[in-house]
């Protein structure tokens, strides 16, 4: 079984009881800039095993009455499209689907704040059409010299300008699509407004990596590496914490340098800084709720070896860069393992090579391996799906779940009505089909039900795969990987 290193409640209590002791140290007004994914945090689950991945969104409802959510993307992103790499929308549209999700759980969505706003026609019209769905608006506008120039950001021509943004509860959540929206500087805005307005507001970050109270070395911190491999962030010994306190905490680079901007903004604000450190600046409670070590460290490992398939590849498809690929080496040298330390690696490679055709293999919680291959009905992701809901299930292998007179009609339908060049059965589509013949089938509505058993389960390709095979493991819970090469050598290789 899956070794449990994390406890989630003591966490949500500990979390949220920090955040609040934090609120009232400012006298009931704080600025939480929210970094890292409030919904679906997948990485955090994986590399914290029992931290569940809506944790941080159950945290916040418990603080529910004092919250509200403000939501800021850059002019910037919007001018260029930039995309969600997970989600594959772009920052926009991630906009609109947080303030859904957000409401949707119950949580208040006061405004959205557009960052480094100069004019750009695409922001203008997203400006226009948030206000036409009733949505609050502000804008932030550059500030020349910024983040040296401490003098000009801190007057009416830096802060001064920007909109003030107008809040009702005593706990603003400032969240964003993702890193590079201004999340910081929309808090530190606000404090220089609150204080003109005579209102001494705090301001704290939460981060849930690195983990401030674990080594600089702990392969959890070093995982973090890994996930930002693409932004080049380094784990490093805070100073100003060893300075201040004669103590070892763990931040990152960009915080470490940042904070002294941000100390001189305090001062020029409120005439002195409550915090000493980065570290001082942090409300995560995550390393305090961390029960097995042991099982954080080797989640850690396999996290690392997925993240280093996932960067070979982004560099094959061409959307990375070959020094991350080398940066997540190095790191796989640095904690002594290999890719082939995760069992499904292994496997996968040896049914293909016994097969000449690709295949996926998956490690089950309680660590038996079962593969799949390319058949003339179903993709290797297709086979290796019903192969393992037949191990869960009991159900022998030579059984059939889904009648060849189900399968041939969507062929039919894929080829003759649709386009498609390729007959055999995608994920999705083998599902729905099993999902049909379980109404009739006991065997079938007996895979069906072990489903939920494949969360947290580690898989891996020897092909890339498609946008619909991805998506589908990712639904299911599952942490799959590919080999960095495709299918077939054909220049295009479309999404389905």
């Amino acid at each position: 079984m899956k070794s449990i290193g994390f406890d989630n409640e003591k966490y949500l209590q500990m979390q949220s009881q920090n955040i609040r002791d934090r609120i009232n140290s400012f006298g009931g007004k704080l600025y939480l800039e929210f970094g890292g994914k409030l919904f679906d945090d997948y990485h955090a689950s994986r590399v914290l095993p029992g931290f569940q991945p809506d944790s941080k969104v159950k945290m916040l409802l418990e603080l529910k009455e004092e919250a509200e959510i403000v939501i800021v993307i850059s002019a910037d992103a919007i001018e260029k499209n930039k995309r969600r790499g997970d989600l594959g929308i772009t920052y926009d549209q991630d906009v609109l689907r947080l303030i859904d999700a957000f409401t949707g759980i119950g949580l208040y969505v006061g405004s959205v704040v557009i960052t480094q706003y100069a004019a750009q026609p695409s922001a203008k019209q997203f400006q226009k059409r948030l206000k036409q769905l009733g949505v609050q608006v502000f804008r932030h506008y550059p500030i020349p010299g910024y983040p040296s120039n401490i003098a000009g950001i801190v007057s009416d021509d830096g802060y001064g300008r920007n909109d003030y943004i107008e809040t009702k509860r005593s706990l603003v959540v400032v969240t964003a699509p993702g890193p590079g929206s201004g999340k910081m500087a929309t808090c530190l805005s606000q404090l220089f407004h609150e204080h003109q307005r005579g209102v001494n507001a705090g301001y704290a970050k939460f981060e849930t990596f690195p983990i401030w109270n674990l080594s600089l070395q702990h392969p959890v911190n070093l995982a973090y590496e890994a996930a930002t491999a693409d932004l080049n962030d380094v784990n490093m010994i805070d100073p100003f914490h060893l300075e201040a306190y004669g103590k070892t905490t763990v931040n990152y680079n960009r915080d470490v340098e940042i904070y002294p901007v941000v100390h001189a903004i305090f001062e020029r604000i409120y005439g002195v800084s409550p915090y000493k450190s980065p570290t001082d600046m942090g409300v995560n409670m995550a390393g305090f709720c961390i029960t097995d070590d042991e099982a954080c460290i080797k989640a850690s490992h396999k996290e690392i070896i997925r993240r280093f398939f996932q960067a070979k590849c982004s560099l094959r498809k061409g959307i990375a860069e070959p020094a991350e690929v080398a940066k997540l080496e190095l790191l796989l040298n640095k904690m002594g393992i290999a890719e082939t330390d995760r069992p499904a690696v292994v496997a996968s490679r040896e049914r293909a090579n016994k097969t000449g055709g690709p295949a996926v293999a998956v490690e089950l919680t309680d660590g038996t391996v079962v593969t799949g291959k390319t058949t003339p009905l179903l993709g290797a992701s297709a086979a290796l799906l019903l192969n393992a809901l037949k191990v869960l299930a009991g159900i022998q292998h030579d059984i059939l779940l889904i009648s060849p007179i189900v399968i041939e009609p969507i062929q039919d339908l894929k080829i003759n009505h649709m386009g498609n060049h390729n007959p055999r059965l995608h994920t999705d589509e083998v599902l729905i089909a099993l999902a049909i013949c379980a109404a009739t089938n006991p065997m079938a509505a007996r895979a069906m039900e072990q489903l939920e058993k494949l969360r947290g389960c580690d898989a891996h390709a020897t092909t890339i795969l498609s946008h619909v095979d991805e998506n589908v493991f990712m639904k299911l819970g599952v942490s799959i990987t590919s080999e960095p090469e495709y299918q077939t050598k054909k220049l295009y290789h479309p999404q389905k």
